[in-house]
């Protein structure tokens, strides 16, 4: 076959040099000298930068080391001028550096010379083991007393309101339920013992935080937590105002910003207290508005000077109990001629209401059928 019969593609193909396995050899051997070097300067990297910290001492030794005759303990690093309280910044003489004021939380920074220490007989726990509606009631009340009138008292202030609440519930000379105590007199507008119940503080709806606060010392104190310093206290005032029956009462002590005071003689006598609970709350609401003579009759025996002179006269002897001073007698209500005519007061009087009876099968519910032998 001539080089004219070869196909086109042949004119292009070259022959394969002689030497091409050497040069194949040579490259590669190139290649592995490279690869050699790399592996030897990244080790001696390496060395180079562990060597020294091996060869340094531990932290230790080194908070050891002396420099002469100064120890590092000795040494005191000074803060710079502007890191310290009164001393100005750089290139200014009238910026200085304040101290950090904490952050007060709800109830300090408040005066209070009450300590732990008692002023005086202290009362006994009052405990509301009653489930349902009564201690719910009882719950509601004392902590609407708490937060209306101390809801930014410390807690040793909470806790002395919530405990003259129970000191009067405890005396004769007040009612003997939780509601009823701290909604006396709200029906007439200047007649209420505490001051949140007839002067339209109800009408603010209560924060969230501070109620759930005023509820917490509410429970323990029906759970039976007594609040020592404030003793037999029944009546406080805030520190702004001087009520005229304040020199006649027994001053104990100031808490947050309420005054705390107990009866002087029989009336604040511990004898006079008795710390147990009947139940039978009312409802926690204030009273009807009734601006009648009863009203303002009943309002006038609840003043503490009268109270202290009623019990002044009925002093009890020592080791007896004390009887509580005769309530006030409401006046008849006034009726119409129609209703006097028909009887008047003796038509609501109940007069005719059938007797209980006991069914014979009952009749004996709740005796022994036969006396236990031990």
């Amino acid at each position: 076959m001539t080089a004219a019969a070869l196909p086109s593609c042949a004119e292009t193909w070259e022959p394969r040099p002689r030497d091409f396995q050497g040069n194949f050899v040579r490259g590669g051997r190139r290649r592995l000298q490279r690869r050699r070097r790399r592996w030897t300067l990244g080790a001696a990297g390496l060395v180079a930068i562990a060597l020294p910290a091996f060869a340094s001492p531990p932290l230790t030794a080194w908070n050891s080391l002396t420099v002469g005759t100064a120890t590092a303990a000795d040494q005191t690093v000074l803060p710079m001028p502007f890191e310290q309280v009164g001393a100005s910044f750089p290139g200014s003489a009238y910026y200085y550096l304040e101290a950090e004021k904490p952050v007060l939380k709800v109830g300090e920074g408040i005066h209070s010379d009450a300590g732990d220490a008692a002023s005086g007989p202290v009362a006994r726990a009052f405990r509301i083991d009653n489930s349902g509606v009564d201690r719910s009631r009882a719950l509601q009340c004392l902590t609407a007393a708490i937060y209306y009138e101390a809801a930014s008292e410390p807690d040793g202030g909470q806790r002395a309101v919530a405990q003259v609440v129970l000191n009067r519930v405890a005396h004769p000379a007040y009612p003997k339920t939780v509601c009823g105590v701290v909604y006396q007199g709200s029906e007439r507008p200047t007649g209420c013992q505490f001051s949140f119940t007839c002067d339209g503080s109800l009408a603010r709806a209560p924060q969230r935080y501070f109620w759930q606060r005023a509820e917490d010392v509410a429970r323990a104190a029906l759970s039976g937590y007594v609040y020592a310093p404030i003793g037999l206290a029944t009546h406080y005032h805030t520190i702004q105002v001087n009520p005229y029956w304040a020199p006649s009462l027994r001053y104990l002590t100031t808490i947050g910003a309420h005054r705390f005071y107990a009866f002087n003689g029989a009336a604040g006598n511990p004898a006079s207290f008795r710390f147990a609970y009947l139940g039978g709350e009312p409802l926690a609401a204030p009273h009807r508005r009734d601006d009648s003579a009863a009203s303002a009759l009943a309002n006038a025996a609840l003043d503490p000077l009268a109270v202290q002179r009623a019990f002044e006269v009925t002093a009890p002897v020592r080791g007896e109990t004390v009887t509580p001073p005769a309530a006030p007698v409401a006046a008849a209500p006034a009726y119409s001629s129609d209703v006097r005519e028909r009887g008047g007061e003796d038509l609501y009087r109940a007069r005719n209401l059938p007797e209980a009876t006991v069914r014979p099968e009952y009749a004996n519910s709740g005796k022994w059928i036969a006396q236990p032998t031990s």
